[in-house]
């Protein structure tokens, strides 16, 4: 993994972790972070999603796999709310105005019960579709390091 890869995971873990389905993250430099996101998923098998609106939603693991049919936003959420299996889906790239049924879909995937693990993750999207969402979202900043735990390795407890 690269050096930047640690950084990555720990914001992983915080995605994981949260208590929402949605997750908007707040990042300067958001193609280094997917970029480091793309590391992590070669390296431990994640499954892990990218959606852009050139290119539709990819697997972030296999550069060159593409999920068939989401292309739009609309076929994307579907997709991700259709599926059983845990994925974690970044999507970059939203602008607004969304449409109503998009919009929709969101708050559905924010509610999505517990039992099927899947995240989907709002990188830089405009403060005005983050404050729409409101309470449903739980957001992240990728400088964020104020739930660094300590961690015992070798004997030693390490930040």
């Amino acid at each position: 993994m690269t050096a930047a890869a640690p950084q990555a995971a720990e914001i992983l873990e915080r995605i994981i972790g949260a208590a929402s389905g949605l997750v908007v993250l707040d990042s300067p430099d958001a193609l280094a972070l997917i970029s480091q996101f793309r590391a992590v998923a070669r390296n431990t098998g994640q499954a892990m999603y990218l959606w852009q609106p050139d290119t539709g939603l990819g697997s972030l693991r296999d550069a060159h796999v593409r999920v068939p049919d989401c292309q739009r936003l609309g076929s994307a959420l579907r997709y991700m709310q259709q599926s059983m299996h845990f994925g974690i889906y970044f999507l970059v790239g939203l602008e607004l105005p969304l449409s109503a049924m998009d919009a929709t879909l969101l708050r559905q995937l924010a509610r999505m019960p517990k039992e099927h693990l899947r995240r989907v993750v709002l990188i830089d999207v405009p403060a005005a579709l983050a404050e729409h969402l409101g309470d449903l979202t739980v957001r992240l900043n990728s400088k964020d390091s104020s739930s660094k735990r300590l961690r015992l390795r070798d004997g030693r407890w390490l930040v």
